[in-house]
């Protein structure tokens, strides 16, 4: 390694091919061997070779890509997307934490635009645009503010990621539009940068947004619960205010924070709406 390099993480999983030069391997089998990561390279290593991945060529970290039954029954594997190739990787580390580990690789300390809060609670801000770092964790996007804010962005919070073209110091730029949560308020973040940068912490930010997506089956009381909550109704009041009876309310407000559509903010019994939740009865809402 050189000076500037240094290592992140060494484990071990397995690895294989699922894409060369656009072409899907149907017979692509998995090889068990060593993953190290740097914050300049990722390499491969296994008995049929090695193969070294620089960071600054992966075009993106993607989803699913089952070219056959043996790819298909492993339930947790990321997939590179590297010069027209499709690597796909299996760590005996937690999935989600050698993802982090490599978005982390490829764009802490990156810098970026920012314009926090864009929209809050509905409402556009007049808020200037400002320089800021990243620094991923798992589970969450941080972005230090030169001005000394800083922004925690729960990847199991965001609601929806747009891309759109904006004028960022009078220039037009691609803004990644992030809507999430600060407290109890809805809040949009615009984010801007280099291409690949914001390419990049978009599709990680995507994947927040679709874990916030549920496919539960609510009741109609359930969502009429959620429905008041979006509208602001305190959950002290839900009872009252649906005319129903406090031990029922205790027992969907159970089952709503158990599909992560609740929070739970202390007991007997405040919750408060996570993005999830706000999802559904904005949905609810809308089909009435």
């Amino acid at each position: 390694m050189s000076e500037s390099e240094y290592k992140i993480t060494d484990t071990r999983g397995k690895f294989l091919q699922a894409m060369k030069s656009g072409q899907k391997l149907k017979d692509a089998a998995w090889t068990s061997g060593r993953i190290l990561l740097s914050n300049k390279r990722l390499i491969l290593a296994g008995n049929e070779g090695k193969r070294t991945i620089p960071l600054s060529k992966i075009d993106g970290v993607t989803g699913r890509y089952d070219v056959n039954q043996s790819v298909a029954s492993v339930s947790d594997y990321i997939s590179l997307e590297f010069e027209g190739d499709v690597f796909l990787i299996s760590s005996q580390m937690e999935i989600e934490e050698f993802e982090a580990k490599l978005y982390g690789a490829m764009l802490n300390q990156s810098m970026i635009l920012v314009k926090h809060p864009a929209v809050k609670g509905g409402v556009v801000q007049n808020t200037d645009w400002e320089r800021a770092r990243v620094k991923v964790d798992v589970g969450e996007v941080g972005i230090a503010v030169a001005s000394g804010v800083f922004i925690q962005v729960e990847l199991d919070d965001v609601g929806q990621v747009d891309t759109a073209k904006r004028t960022v110091e009078g220039e037009s730029r691609t803004v990644l539009e992030v809507e999430h949560s600060e407290g109890t308020t809805s809040v949009q973040t615009y984010i801007s940068g280099k291409g690949r940068r914001c390419a990049l912490l978009g599709s990680l930010l995507q994947k927040g947004e679709q874990q916030s997506k549920t496919g539960a089956e609510l009741s109609e009381t359930e969502k009429e619960v959620l429905m008041a909550l979006y509208t602001g109704v305190s959950s002290f009041e839900i009872p009252d205010f649906l005319g129903m009876d406090v031990d029922r309310v205790e027992e969907i407000f159970e089952r709503l924070i158990e599909l992560d559509v609740l929070d739970e903010v202390r007991k007997r019994r405040e919750v408060s709406l996570k993005t999830r939740g706000r999802n559904i009865a904005s949905e609810s809402i809308s089909e009435k």
